[in-house]
């Protein structure tokens, strides 16, 4: 077992939670310290630090909520993050290669990944330049579960959105009209219109979606034609998404 310590600010940006919730953390027995004597100041085995991190891994959605829900700025954990949209098409290949595999997903491995490009690929567009915070997104799976996790500190729809439609004025509105409306000026891509692309594709196949941005979330699956955003207790600054397929 490694003996290597860490001081609480590494750990915090190992884990990439805030000094204050690992201070919480080691007060309720859920990731304890190490206290030296002299001083008092908080370590962190190292072998600790991984393996929490490890065990969490099972739940990516998890770790992607406690990302974008932190207070505190801080990078993902590093095999998460895609700092630019370079370092997301790569693993974006990687993956649509390991779905491509899969038999029963021969006819919609490229869908779902034109889906994730898409999602992925409208944080690093609406923030270009204007990241309030931690740049890049976060961007994860697990092939075995089938399950594909996406997140964002960006600004999120409703202050991108004012921007083209400035009576929009409540994330909820801004999320319905972000799945449903066209609202760019320019003429449509090729693959289709945005999220609008995203939605038609899950309406016509065995995938699921979840996505909250603000306060405000949706859930989409096979035949869901009508689209209803709900408000949540929760409210956070970025985008968060689950795919299931």
């Amino acid at each position: 077992m490694s003996l290597k310590l860490l001081t609480i600010g590494q750990a915090s940006k190992m884990i990439g939670v805030s000094i204050q919730t690992l201070r919480r953390w080691d007060n309720s027995g859920k990731l304890s310290s190490i206290r030296k004597k002299t001083k008092g100041h908080r370590y962190y085995r190292k072998n600790d630090v991984e393996n929490y991190i490890k065990d969490n891994l099972k739940d990516l959605f998890k770790l992607a909520k406690l990302w974008v829900f932190n207070t505190v700025e801080l990078k993902p954990y590093t095999d998460f993050y895609c700092r630019d949209s370079y370092v997301f098409q790569a693993r974006l290949i990687k993956l649509e290669k390991e779905l491509s595999q899969l038999k029963r997903l021969s006819k919609t491995f490229s869908l779902i990944s034109a889906i994730i490009g898409e999602i992925g690929n409208n944080s690093f567009d609406h923030n270009l330049g204007n990241w309030p915070g931690i740049p890049g997104i976060f961007f994860s799976y697990d092939i075995k579960k089938r399950k594909i996790v996406l997140a964002d500190r960006g600004q999120g729809f409703l202050k991108t959105l004012q921007k083209v439609k400035p009576e929009l004025k409540n994330h909820k509105d801004a999320l319905y009209v972000a799945f449903t409306e066209v609202v760019s000026g320019r003429a449509p891509e090729h693959r289709g219109n945005g999220l609008k692309f995203v939605k038609n594709i899950v309406i016509n196949n065995e995938i699921n979606l979840f996505f909250q941005t603000g306060d405000a979330k949706l859930e989409i699956k096979k035949n869901d034609i009508n689209i209803r955003v709900k408000k949540t207790i929760t409210n956070f600054r970025g985008c968060l998404a689950l795919i299931k397929f």
